[in-house]
């Protein structure tokens, strides 16, 4: 049996906030920097959206169905396109028309509802299926937590909700000496198939691909298919964000050139097959159960959630979120309840992320703030004005 090649891309652009300050509080709840959010998806589609929908649609075409993917397209990013650029909506139909690609459900906010408010994202997932059946025209069946967390009671939650896959991550400290490179299955829900991402070849190319100070620069999809083949399993899963190519990782680097190279590399061995996640559940039993009793992430060493909740800003700045859950539930504000999950979005924790290292300088690449202190007060200074809108709302009712 042909070992399957799982490709999948993130997609996610957060809806940022504009600079609120203390003495905007409770006279204006306009909270977004729409200048920053038009220009940078513009700036986004002509760099990596576009070009790289373009180059993945010809690949399929030309591979005449042999070369599969799959995208998880947040409920953020899908609302941009259709305010800005209507123009990348119409090349992800187009890869969805080739039957080639599976859109996979996630939280509509990417949010971290999953880690403390279970009917919050039980209703988040239900709107990104509607959202993935109305864009795109086909029904998630696998599902993609908001940077990969995942564990044990979640993996239950997410299989009561209808699905039967999962991706998440292969995260050292829970494999242990397993390999991510084999169908796992939840502790908790046998019934639940997990797909663990293979982070040393994802990052690869997520990661290391321009690094000329890297023992394996320049990369080239020949070295690449070597290496998969050294990976032993059933699947090797390449996991990543989709903004790698041309954004993260320029197109002087030659990104697309691998990219663009890379189906052909695959498929002419004959070894390898790609697959979409769906496929890769189906096709391959689960070789054992995956026990996960703390939530893990795709997100720095750790691989946990201490990139958005590891210091006590975050901490705080969540439970004050999540503590409205009662008073919204009251109301049917559609305005209310679209900034609230807007303010859902895991990028505003991640911002006020305070670690060092190696770490801190990731969180610094992708930080629109000085400090994390900023980013907290400013988040704060908003989260201030919407809490007066709901208890005004309570008030009125």
């Amino acid at each position: 049996m042909k070992k399957s090649i799982c490709l999948y891309f993130q997609v996610h652009q957060p809806t940022r906030l504009r600079l609120y300050r203390f003495f905007d509080i409770g006279k204006d709840s306009h909270y977004y920097d729409d200048f920053a959010n038009r220009t940078i998806l513009k700036r986004i589609a002509q760099k990596c959206y576009l070009p790289m929908n373009e180059l993945l649609l010809q690949e399929i075409k030309s591979r005449k169905g042999k070369f599969r993917l799959a995208f998880s397209i947040s409920g953020s990013a899908l609302e941009q396109f259709a305010r800005y650029t209507p123009e990348v909506l119409d090349s992800f139909k187009a890869l969805a028309d080739t039957g080639c690609v599976e859109f996979l459900s996630e939280t509509y906010y990417h949010s971290l509802a999953s880690l403390g408010a279970p009917a919050e994202f039980e209703h988040q997932v239900l709107k990104h299926k509607a959202a993935i059946q109305e864009y795109f025209g086909v029904t998630p069946t696998t599902f993609r937590n908001t940077e990969l967390i995942y564990s044990d009671s979640i993996g239950k939650q997410v299989y009561d909700m209808g699905f039967k896959a999962m991706l998440t991550e292969g995260a050292r400290h829970i494999m242990g000496w397993r390999s991510p490179d084999f169908v796992y299955k939840c502790d908790a829900q046998p019934g639940l198939k997990l797909l663990l991402r293979n982070y040393g070849l994802s990052d690869d190319i997520a990661f290391r691909f321009s690094d000329k100070g890297w023992s394996g620069w320049p990369l080239t999809a020949d070295r690449f298919v070597e290496w998969l083949g050294s990976a032993e399993g059933d699947v090797t899963n390449l996991f990543m964000d989709y903004e790698t190519f041309g954004e993260h990782q320029s197109a002087e680097s030659g990104i697309f050139e691998f990219m663009k190279a890379l189906p052909a590399a695959v498929l002419k061995t004959k070894k390898f097959e790609f697959a979409t996640p769906s496929e890769v559940a189906a096709k391959h039993e689960a070789v054992s159960e995956l026990s996960v009793p703390q939530p893990i992430s795709w997100a720095d060493e750790e691989r946990d959630i201490t990139a958005w909740l590891g210091n006590e800003l975050q901490q705080d700045a969540y439970n004050k979120l999540y503590g409205l859950q009662e008073k919204l539930s009251i109301l049917n504000d559609p305005v209310l309840w679209a900034d609230y999950g807007h303010l859902q979005a895991s990028d505003h924790l991640y911002y006020m992320c305070t670690k060092f290292f190696s770490d801190g300088e990731i969180h610094k690449r992708f930080n629109p703030y000085d400090t994390p202190y900023e980013a907290f007060i400013n988040y704060m200074n908003v989260l201030s004005d919407f809490i007066i809108r709901v208890n005004n709302a309570i008030a009125e009712k």
